[in-house]
């Protein structure tokens, strides 16, 4: 894998496929480039997945983590391979969502799985869960960390090895010194201070989530897709995007970008 200059040091990389368009690929918190490569399966062109600070061999700065300071460092691949449409995963969703704000032209489509916030921080069960998930990260628990990150997942999928390996994982990538310091406070943000942002992006955008997910509601597939100018929405039943409709989101997704 290669790395691009982020600004608070390099950020790993994958490129895959060649040619246009060129599409970015932005992970979740204790996510991976692994993990998002299945949802670019079939989209054309010329394919790029990165690291954020501190996943993978990216850098792992000490600045405060921030959606300002995700957007910079996704801004920064984006510009290195002038990738023109983007895909983002809860966290990547929010930072992919805030760049566009900002800088609506440089994207002419963005598809948004699972996002976890907009203008409000999340609240109730969502944030006790990951004080309780942070509880276990600053004690190293990493068996009791997968035990509840597999309790959230679905009753009919908890016994799959997939998903015993995948909350295995996630436990791992969540005791990283750099992520464990910021477990309590990513779900407390919001990657937009204003929702009426979102009328900035006229860029097509596909908002795709599932139902019976409190850290990423499906109401906020709803709220998107009535915010934006030109949004669409897909909501699945209970862990569709991640276990139980995986093989309608490569033709959704790959439909979408290719366009």
């Amino acid at each position: 894998m290669a790395h691009v200059a982020g600004p608070g040091g390099p950020l790993e990389v994958l490129v895959t496929g060649s040619g246009s368009p060129v599409t970015l690929f932005a992970h979740g918190l204790a996510g991976s480039i692994a993990e998002t490569r299945p949802f670019g399966s079939g989209v054309h062109g010329t394919r790029v997945f990165f690291h954020f600070r501190a996943h993978g061999t990216s850098a792992a700065p000490e600045t405060p983590w921030s959606y300002a300071a995700l957007e910079a460092e996704l801004l920064s691949v984006r510009d290195a391979y002038d990738a023109r449409r983007g895909l983002g995963v809860s966290l990547g969703a929010g930072a992919l969502l805030r760049a566009a704000t900002h800088q609506p032209h440089l994207f002419d489509r963005l598809v948004l799985l699972l996002p976890a916030a907009l203008d409000q921080p999340r609240t109730g069960r969502a944030v006790r869960r990951v004080d309780v998930m942070a509880s276990y990260a600053d004690k190293g628990d990493a068996e009791g960390l997968a035990a509840e990150l597999l309790a959230e997942q679905p009753e009919e999928v908890r016994e799959r090895r997939v998903v015993q390996v995948w909350a295995r994982q996630q436990a791992n990538q969540l005791l990283e010194p750099t992520i464990r310091r910021a477990i309590r406070d990513i779900p407390r943000m919001c990657p937009l201070e204003e929702k009426s942002a979102l009328a900035a992006i006229q860029c097509p955008v596909l908002v795709i989530g599932h139902e019976g997910d409190e850290a990423h509601p499906s109401r906020l597939v709803h709220e998107l897709v009535e915010a934006l100018p030109d949004g669409q929405g897909k909501v699945f039943g209970p862990g569709g995007v991640m276990w139980t409709s995986r093989a309608a989101l490569r033709p959704l997704i790959g439909d979408f970008l290719n366009d």
